[in-house]
């Protein structure tokens, strides 16, 4: 999947920016929509009947919907949000939800293992918030299915967002852009960056933390090495693969939204999630936490709400326990947050004693969300504070930590606001730096894609 994808990506897409340049202005969606459908049957071949039928559906439902009165308003929402919805537990949740009813009421029912359709999740939060839009008259709804279905199909951001609004870019779909090399550059600058940090930091970080995993005996040091390369890992994963999305956009005149910001500097884990798959966080708030009455009825609402909103998160990771453990995890450090620390002036500390906090609860989060069996999680906790270890570092601590130093420094460095400010300031007064930079960087992960046999892409299966 992720090499059908990047070899795509790298084969096709200068090919599909030239002839989308080159069409006619009206054809540009035309020519778009083709190519995505292309990059979609490339990956997910025998979904791309669904793909359709979801297009289709949504493009009926946000027709009818103004022309109903209100109460059928309502009932034609709820039944084309219900028939995505569908859609998305049958294919990511089946399993899952028949393993817990198996277990609960002790009965057999067969359990099937159903392929994932590519950027199910994806597609489908933006049906959604399309039709919600509609209904709440905040968009118009669009009397093209080719204008529509190129907003719902689009391959930049298909895969692993960010989730775009359409009304965020449905003047961009009207424009009929020319050819702009400032465009393609900006644009391929950015997949640059997101591709050297997927490709030259993320897979060689997921080599350590999964070397550490499979080793049950850990030091103290080697169970921390281990989870802070993991930390670091799904950072630069995401955001790359957002980076390139972006970057893509961009070379075909689209402007998505910015899916991270620094997350790693937040203060607090309200801030973090201000910075971390800002798209995501953005759609919740919008769709579930605000029409489900925010902070708007009383406190015990409110965190009724957190709870609901924190635990469908952990669920739209991943149809497993662990992930629906994370989001709540999120959820009570958030009400703790909102209704304790803020009466205790935690807010008073300093930056530093409140970042160190911070980051220690979002690491441990991370163990929860990426070891399935929540007794491994445990275990991987005890190993990280010396309640199963038996030493503080091992020889194996001191190869990878010795082997991995400028990687780990690199990325650490990375998640700073002030070395990209510091890197920008560099590049601007010599720009030959810049292309030399972005070429080197360019060849290196080509070289890497070619000859390294890890390549996963985390997110893929959320």
């Amino acid at each position: 999947m992720v090499f059908s994808s990047l070899t795509f990506i790298y084969f096709f897409l200068p090919l599909v920016i030239i002839l989308y340049y080159l069409v006619p202005g009206t054809m540009k969606n035309v020519f778009l929509l083709v190519a995505s459908v292309f990059f979609y049957f490339w990956g997910s071949p025998r979904y791309v009947p669904l793909l359709i039928m979801l297009c289709m559906w949504t493009f009926i439902i946000g027709i009818d919907i103004p022309k109903r009165e209100m109460k059928e308003k309502r009932r034609t929402l709820f039944w084309g949000i219900a028939v995505e919805l569908i859609v998305l537990v049958l294919f990511k949740y089946y399993g899952f939800f028949v393993a817990c009813i198996n277990n609960i009421l002790h009965v057999s029912i067969a359990e099937k293992e159903i392929e994932l359709p590519l950027g199910i999740s994806f597609i489908t939060f933006q049906s959604i918030s399309y039709l919600v839009d509609v209904y709440r008259n905040q968009t118009r709804p669009s009397k093209s299915i080719i204008k529509l279905s190129t907003y719902l199909c689009m391959f930049p951001q298909l895969i692993a967002g960010p989730i775009v609004r359409y009304c965020e870019i449905e003047t961009l779909l009207d424009e009929k852009s020319a050819l702009s090399w400032n465009k393609v550059i900006v644009g391929l600058e950015r997949f640059v960056i997101g591709l050297g940090k997927k490709v030259l930091l993320a897979n060689n970080l997921g080599v350590i933390y999964a070397a550490i995993q499979t080793n049950t005996v850990r030091s103290v040091g080697t169970a921390w090495l281990g989870i802070i390369a993991y930390t670091l890992q799904i950072y630069y994963d995401f955001s790359g693969y957002s980076d390139m999305a972006i970057g893509m956009g961009k070379m075909f005149g689209f402007r998505f939204p910015e899916n991270f910001d620094y997350p790693y500097e937040a203060v607090s884990i309200s801030s973090f999630w201000r910075k971390w798959h800002m798209t995501l966080s953005g759609w919740f708030r919008e769709y579930v936490y605000i029409p489900l009455g925010g902070n708007r009825r009383g406190r015990i609402i409110q965190i009724r709400n957190i709870i609901i909103v924190w635990g469908l998160t952990g669920l739209w990771h991943g149809a497993g326990w662990n992930y629906i453990l994370w989001g709540l995890y999120f959820g009570f450090l958030l009400i703790i947050e909102k209704n304790i620390l803020e009466k205790i002036h935690y807010q008073s500390l300093p930056q530093l004693v409140r970042w160190s906090l911070t980051m220690l609860a979002v690491i441990l989060g991370w163990v929860f969300f990426t070891n399935v069996e929540l007794d491994k999680a445990v275990e991987y906790i005890k190993s990280m504070f010396g309640l199963s270890a038996e030493v503080l570092v091992d020889d194996y601590f001191r190869f990878h930590a010795r082997e991995n130093a400028i990687l780990l420094v690199i990325s650490v460095m990375g998640c700073f606001r002030k070395t990209r400010k510091w890197i920008n300031g560099v590049t601007r007064k010599r720009p030959v730096v810049a292309y030399a930079s972005m070429t080197l960087i360019y060849i290196a992960c080509t070289a890497t894609l070619v000859y390294s046999t890890y390549n996963p892409f985390l997110y893929f299966k959320f």
